[in-house]
């Protein structure tokens, strides 16, 4: 089982999306189970959760991981075939975000574009090396700081500018025969709090109570 794999398919995205059927694929990322199985614990009749499971299948999202007998009846074993899905914009491709329409460094918005356009050509390398057997070679760096104040914060970002760009001068060779061009990505944004993940999944309030927010 991969630990996660990115969908680009509208119609496995559409099926994925399914709350049932979403529910079926974290069952089965726990584990290999069958329908009879998961219709306990989902609380369905067995025959609906097998429609399902078939949906799933079709799309590559589950996969048979071996058969039992039980009685007179032979179940198939289903497991998930990666343990968390990324739907990539390449799903939506008419209305994909588009970084390179506006390019504004201090926008969120260009941030999500940004992080869009990863999802897709990240996914996208993933699916021809895992097509061709090749290592995809990647690197990513993650961490957090607690900034001062918002001067301190704006001195970071110039300091991390300088030295990006710098590297980037030192080591760009684009006469180099047989090289090959790498994107580099890097953000800084508040990081996500508790408090703010409950409240995003609060319920919704009416026009008049919200405040615009961009």
């Amino acid at each position: 089982m991969l630990d996660v794999t990115v969908i680009e398919d509208p119609e496995a995205a559409a099926v994925s999306l399914d709350p049932i059927r979403a529910r079926l694929l974290a069952e089965l990322a726990a584990g290999p189970a069958s329908a009879a199985m998961l219709a306990t614990k989902v609380g369905l009749p067995r025959q609906k959760v097998n429609y399902h499971l078939k949906a799933l299948e079709r799309h590559g999202l589950v996969e048979l991981a071996g058969e039992r007998r039980k009685g007179n009846v032979t179940e198939r074993l289903m497991r998930a075939t990666a343990a968390s899905y990324v739907i990539s914009p390449l799903a939506l491709a008419a209305v994909q975000p588009d970084p390179d329409r506006f390019r504004d460094q201090l926008s969120a918005r260009w941030l999500l574009a940004l992080g869009a356009r990863l999802v897709r050509d990240v996914g996208a390398l993933i699916t021809g090396a895992t097509k061709a057997r090749k290592r995809l070679a990647t690197y990513a760096l993650d961490g957090e700081v607690r900034f001062a104040s918002a001067a301190e914060r704006a001195a970071f970002i110039e300091e991390l500018t300088a030295g990006v760009s710098a590297l980037v001068r030192k080591y760009d060779a684009p006469g180099a025969a047989g090289g090959r061009d790498h994107r580099i990505v890097v953000a800084v944004h508040p990081t996500l709090k508790q408090q703010d993940e409950a409240e995003r999944h609060a319920p919704q309030q009416g026009p008049s109570q919200q405040n615009e927010v961009e």
